[in-house]
């Protein structure tokens, strides 16, 4: 593919385009895997409830807030902070972001790995050959992981250095309808399977009894996560949408457009799960507590395929290829974060910076292939803490450092009556107070809970 020249940085074709890139970005293996166990594991539909509050309530808005910053500077996440302030503190909430975003690809590769290298087992257990089945399903197998890491930032690679209409955006106006057919396809199946309206109840049926303060906070934490906030993704892609585009409009369909796949891939695994169990597969541990989501997606649904026959091994590629493709939507936005900042602060050619930064984080992921106890580690730091530090600092700088006001007069761009409306009060409130306070309890509890 052509490589994008340092002064063509790129835009979205279509605005349909951008919200399928933005989505694409959001919606990951958190979404479709960590989403639904959390579900599970916090009261069921009250859990839900409370995830769709926050979305609207602190995701959204902080969405909006980076995109804001990202079109009005055209900049990546370091130069959009240097661009509009004159202090040396604010370029390193774009490095902190930045930082984040390599070092969650960096064993988020691996995790994808699981994804290619679960299609294979499904089909060897199939046809009889469980030495390799096994070989392919073996989580701590670290030629296997290396192998498969390297195959996702390959494919990732190839698109970043189409550029932002003819990589990024034809990537995920493919990869984002595919995806939901797949969901849509597997909801059916598992909903005709004995067991599933066990599972459907425990989904949308609200248990009150469960809502405790842990519960806000983990559906708080998830909304956050799911949204890919944080970590200047949403910077980078709001630097290449057009003027004439309304922000507002466009993050609130991203915003449904997560939420969407998120019920949908809990109307999945969920019931799944309980199909599993009436199959005679073990869902709860000794202390009966629901197993991890790891667990559950790399082992429990496997083992349920596999009393299924035929019609389970075609059931399993189907989900394990929608995993692989809900994995490489987000590896690409990972890595269009770094690239973005070699093309604008170093004056690097995409192709270029997408195949040495592309590689650098390769070689991380390979290391971690090989100690996949390191995943843990990356995880709770740059993902569970890195995050929302990352949100709350950004939440800081534009409600009191370079000012809402400034941030409405970029969103008038596209939404020419903005301030008019009751959006102006509503969002500059809860970006100076209610997204600090609350992204900053999230942060609080969970270094505590990491750490204390």
């Amino acid at each position: 593919m052509a490589s994008v020249s340092t002064n063509q940085r790129g835009n979205w074709n279509s605005k349909l385009g951008f919200i399928l890139a933005a989505a694409g970005s959001a919606v990951g293996l958190g979404n479709i895997w960590g989403f639904p166990s959390q579900v599970a594991d916090n009261g069921g539909a009250i859990f839900l409830l409370i995830y769709l509050i926050c979305c609207f309530a602190i995701g959204l808005p902080v969405m909006i807030a980076e995109l804001t910053l990202g079109r009005h500077t055209k900049k990546n996440p370091v130069g959009a902070f240097r661009a509009i302030s004159k202090g040396k503190f604010a370029p390193l909430i774009g490095f902190w972001g930045l930082l984040c975003g390599v070092m969650i690809l960096s064993f988020y590769l691996v995790v994808s790995g699981w994804t290619a290298g679960y299609v294979l087992e499904e089909i060897f257990f199939y046809f009889d050959k469980p030495e390799l089945a096994t070989w392919f399903g073996a989580l701590d197998n670290g030629p296997k992981n290396a192998i498969f890491s390297i195959l996702f930032m390959l494919a990732t690679i190839s698109v970043i250095t189409g550029g932002v209409s003819n990589g990024i955006e034809k990537a995920t106006k493919f990869m984002m309808p595919l995806l939901i057919a797949i969901l849509g396809i597997m909801i059916v199946y598992v909903l005709t399977l004995e067991g599933s309206g066990e599972g459907v109840l425990a989904y949308l049926k609200p248990d009150f009894s469960k809502l405790t303060i842990d519960v806000i906070f983990s559906a708080l934490g998830q909304s956050f996560f799911s949204l890919s906030l944080g970590m200047g993704a949403l910077i980078t892609y709001g630097s290449y949408i057009s003027s004439k585009q309304n922000i507002v409009e466009s993050a609130t369909y991203v915003t449904l457009a997560d939420l969407g796949i998120a019920f949908m891939a809990g109307l999945l695994i969920i019931p799944a799960m309980y199909v599993a169990q009436t199959s005679g597969v073990q869902i709860y541990d000794e202390q009966g507590n629901l197993f991890a989501s790891t667990q559950l997606v790399f082992t429990v649904l496997p083992q349920m395929f596999h009393n299924m026959g035929g019609l389970g091994m075609l059931a399993g590629l189907l989900f394990f290829t929608l995993l692989g493709m809900a994995a490489l939507t987000s590896t690409i936005s990972l890595l269009e974060v770094p690239v973005s900042y070699a093309i604008d602060e170093h004056n690097i050619t995409r192709k270029k910076a997408a195949w040495i930064i592309g590689l650098g984080i390769m070689a991380m992921a390979v290391v971690i292939s090989f100690r996949i106890e390191l995943i843990d580690v990356l995880v709770n730091i740059f993902n569970n803490i890195g995050l929302p530090l990352g949100g709350l600092m950004i939440c800081i700088f534009l409600g009191y450092f370079w000012k809402t006001q400034n941030a409405i007069l970029e969103l008038k761009n596209g939404f020419e009556n903005i301030e008019n409306t009751a959006f102006v009060p509503i969002w500059t409130f809860f970006i100076k107070f209610v997204c600090p306070i609350l992204i900053g309890l999230v942060f609080v509890t969970t270094v505590y809970n990491t750490f204390g």
